[in-house]
């Protein structure tokens, strides 16, 4: 596994959730995603929250996915807060601090979340929850999920806040991508409803628009480690389940990627 303490400190880190991302859907798609997958294949993984807002609660407090199996010595943390009272491995970074956010900023690094989905704008106390963690925190109407265009969006404003940014400071930037969540039709011309088809579509979309991402990360001077995964899957019509925010397969099971850029 990564040792996170040669990481942090030493590169810039990234965080991305591919929000609503069906791990079937992950795998149909991974040749199409060279800019996702150009370095390795998807992991299978079971996400801590059946919904966006529960599982990004867990994430920044450390908690990322886990692996979909029952060998419990692989599952190692990357992060874990200090003083928990549980066994952690040599190589999992320890942060003294409430969540993983606030630690990596005790650490020197700016933190940025350019947010998508409904609980990230900020519009209500509870969406200002999850940005609120952030030293800086991003959130526009063509960002969200009705916007065709939106990781297009989300994208441009990361090149320009990267543009601007000073590369001797160490960066934690976090984005969470809305395309892939419904409505997600409007990636098929013609298609009124959502369907695994179109969630493969929208992933496909997703990955053009990373790749610009990516290539201006490589191009920083601190090396960048990258994690991308899903918040959570979502059920169109599976066993008469629609949807997410429950127990079934289909939600529970995520795709998991982590790399160097």
């Amino acid at each position: 596994m990564i040792n996170m303490n040669e990481v942090v400190g030493s590169h810039d880190i990234v965080m991305i959730t591919l929000d609503t991302l069906r791990y079937d859907v992950a795998k149909l798609e991974e040749e199409n995603c060279p800019n996702l997958c150009g370095s390795g294949s998807w992991e299978k993984r079971h996400t801590p929250g059946s919904f966006t807002y529960a599982a990004h609660h867990a994430f920044f407090g450390g908690f990322l996915p886990t692996p979909a199996n029952t060998d419990k010595a692989s599952h190692v943390r990357l992060f874990h807060g200090k003083n928990s009272g549980l066994r952690t491995h040599p190589n999992t970074w320890l942060f003294d601090a409430p969540d993983i956010v606030s630690g990596l900023a005790q650490e020197g690094y700016r933190t940025i979340c350019i947010g998508g989905v409904i609980f990230f704008t900020k519009k209500n106390k509870l969406s200002k929850v999850l940005p609120g963690y952030f030293q800086e925190s991003y959130w526009r109407m063509n960002f969200g999920v009705t916007n065709p265009r939106s990781t297009e969006n989300q994208v441009n404003h990361a090149l320009k806040l990267l543009d601007g940014a000073d590369e001797q400071q160490k960066l934690f930037l976090f984005m969470n991508v809305s395309a892939i969540h419904g409505p997600n039709h409007y990636f098929i011309p013609g298609t009124h409803h959502d369907s695994v088809d179109s969630q493969r579509a929208a992933l496909r979309y997703v990955d053009g628009e990373l790749g610009r991402l990516f290539e201006a990360l490589r191009n920083r001077q601190r090396p960048v480690f990258c994690l991308i995964f899903s918040d959570h899957g979502t059920a169109y019509g599976e066993d008469g389940y629609e949807g997410h925010r429950l127990a079934h397969e289909v939600v529970w099971n995520v795709p998991y990627r982590e790399f160097f850029l």
